[in-house]
């Protein structure tokens, strides 16, 4: 048995000590010569079996024996291969009672509503050599990020063929080509991870090694990977540790015990979701949780994780009532075990993949989560601005004779925006539940709509940080996102949604090819004011920077549907300043006013500066300028 055993004494070392980090190579079901290996963790069983299509689904066929005292299962199955279904048949010693699980560690999954694992050679010939070469610099805190926000089964559907999803394979040019064409930087997943409701949008997963069968194989999946970064362009993933559902194929009472999950629902529930914790103070549940975000960096060479709803890990009394939640040992509200494991998760992936990248959805002031570990940070790459997102567009829901009393919605986040290295979301969190598309929260008539989108979209350009848009807010969609059908696609044929869609392109071909613009994202250096005092007219004005003198962009932004003719602002060199974008110019389906290409800087003193410009300001624009000598 043991000699044709994958797992070494010291893997069940690393296994319980829970410093194992690559447990995707050991447990699961691995294929062999004439079978396959399989190994899966139930210290509370007294019998495990393997049963499958391989063996008629006979508990007694495919019997697995336990190994020492590690509390794993493992055996050799003769006749199982690649495609074979199967499942892991456990009788409890605790509960005395048997149920058939999935395995928790399978790479592939039947489509739901089925739930067998399938034993799969994940053999892939790559061929993205030169985008991984390249990661290093396009993956940088000093590089420009332009996030896209996707759905896969919501993206694009096959109207002709009963609204269907597209596969993988199919998604691969179609999403290529028109993020390419947008000028995108890089792709984020809402979650591949198998899943069986669909309503979850992924975040409900069952199988943290598995990309959803929904669409495709596994290699399907690494296609689609590879023809994108084939294009230029990078894959995030959204990775979900908060939480699992309670489906009882699933994780949940594993082996009759709450063996992945706490036993006391104070610790152990979700209360939002209903949805089962780790119990992330357990070592080989560590081990799961930091192998599953490993597997997706290095079988799939995915190049970041987003890793949802931080805030829910790190608060013992998250959403909870008083008496609904139990301290920590120190009598305090922070989840110190859910810390550990945050912390060891990100110095695993930054020591494994230093190019890659990870990102927190973490919406409280906990310290430094964009920090490093060894001063006392969790070591994420960056952090999601929340405070950012909800200012802004609760700014910009007002009626613009009221944003004059809300000024400081704007200028609010200056104030924080160093302690992170913050990316911008607008993201599907506010495009769904009623909450209305964000074509729809701006306000005015349909001119002004589009306008007030355009100068969003435009000032978030020129904010420092990253930036992520989530489908469809790009050209206006009207409707709030439904996963269950596709964006609405003919809207491009209307000018007013082209124009937009052409707008968020040239602000992303902007950020690339402007250091000014992204080079100092993270550092105070790399941003100014010129006047943020008028509110009157609720209009603001800016200076990014690069780490050259020469890399310069001024943005001007008018919040309100009234022109401003005459307007000065100082500016810190002289000569003229090239009108590099105009939110109001025709072919963004503005009203074309602006500044018949640029301005020449007079030698008048204004805001701190020696030279000073004087602009039209077009109603409801976002203007760009930048010394053309």
């Amino acid at each position: 048995m043991i000699g044709s055993s994958l797992l070494t004494a010291f893997d069940l070392h690393l296994f319980n000590e829970g410093t194992h980090s690559h447990l995707y190579e050991k447990l699961g079901a691995h294929l062999m010569e004439n079978g396959a290996f399989f190994a899966v963790w139930a210290p509370n069983a007294d019998q495990v079996s393997v049963i499958g299509d391989f063996n008629n689904w006979d508990p007694g066929a495919s019997p697995l024996q336990p190994r020492e005292s590690s509390g794993i299962w493992e055996g050799f199955v003769g006749g199982a291969h690649h495609g074979s279904m199967y499942k892991f048949h456990l009788h409890s010693r605790v509960t005395r009672s048997y149920a058939d699980k999935a395995d928790p560690f399978a790479s592939f999954a039947e489509p739901p509503p089925r739930q067998a694992s399938v034993v799969w050679d994940l053999s892939y010939d790559w061929k993205d050599q030169p985008w991984m070469t390249d990661r290093p610099q396009v993956q940088s805190g000093k590089a420009a990020w332009s996030v896209y926000e996707l759905h896969l089964g919501s993206w694009m559907r096959m109207a002709d063929d009963h609204n269907r999803w597209l596969t993988y394979r199919e998604l691969a040019p179609r999403l290529a080509q028109y993020v390419r064409g947008l000028g995108f930087t890089h792709v984020e997943f809402m979650p591949v991870m198998e899943h069986p409701f669909y309503g979850s949008w992924g975040y409900q997963v069952t199988g943290y090694f598995a990309p959803t069968s929904r669409y495709g194989t596994p290699q399907d999946f690494m296609y689609l990977v590879d023809h994108l970064h084939q294009n230029g362009i990078g894959v995030i993933l959204d990775w979900v540790p908060s939480h699992f559902p309670a489906d009882e194929f699933g994780l949940q009472n594993f082996d009759g015990t709450h063996l992945f999950e706490h036993a006391d629902p104070r610790l152990g529930i979700h209360p939002d979701w209903g949805s089962s914790i780790f119990n992330y103070g357990r070592n080989e549940v560590r081990g799961f949780l930091v192998s599953s975000a490993l597997y997706w960096l290095d079988r799939y060479h995915i190049d970041g994780l987003r890793v949802d709803a931080v805030a829910s890990m790190l608060y013992l009394d998250y959403s909870r009532k008083q008496g609904e939640w139990i301290p920590n040992k120190f009598g305090g509200r922070e989840n110190l075990e859910a810390v550990d494991l945050l912390r060891r998760f990100n110095i695993e992936v930054f020591k494994e993949h230093p190019d890659s990248t990870t990102v927190a959805e973490e919406s409280t002031s906990w310290p430094m989560v964009s920090r490093p570990t060894y001063i006392g940070g969790l070591g994420f790459g960056m952090k999601w601005d929340m405070g950012w997102m909800h200012d802004t567009l609760e700014y910009m829901q007002k009626e613009p004779i009221h944003r004059k009393y809300e000024h400081q919605r704007l200028t609010f986040r200056m104030l924080y925006a160093w302690s992170e290295n913050y990316m911008l979301p607008l993201s599907h969190d506010e495009v769904v539940h009623g909450k209305g598309s964000l074509i729809a929260k701006m306000p005015g008539d349909d001119w002004q709509k589009f306008a007030n989108l355009r100068l969003l979209f435009g000032w978030m350009y020129a904010q420092p940080g990253k930036k992520l848009i989530f489908m469809g807010g790009e050209f206006g969609q009207w409707h709030e996102w439904d996963h269950d059908g596709s964006l609405d696609w003919h809207l491009l044929d209307s000018p007013n949604h082209n124009g937009l869609s052409h707008w968020v392109g040239d602000l992303n071909r902007l950020l690339r090819s402007e250091k000014a613009l992204y080079e100092l994202d993270f550092d105070p250096s790399g941003f100014s004011w010129i006047d943020v005092t008028d509110n009157q007219q609720s209009v603001v004005s800016l200076i990014r920077r690069g780490s050259s003198p020469e890399d310069v962009i001024v943005g001007v932004f008018n919040f309100t549907p009234v022109p401003r003719h005459n307007y000065q602002i100082g500016v810190p060199t002289g000569g003229r300043w090239a009108e590099v974008l105009n939110s109001d110019a025709p072919v963004y389906w503005g009203s074309g006013m602006g500044n018949l290409g640029g301005v020449e800087a007079a030698p008048v003193g204004k805001h701190g500066h020696r030279h000073s410009i004087t602009l039209t300001l077009p109603p409801l624009g976002a203007l760009f300028l930048k010394p053309s000598g």
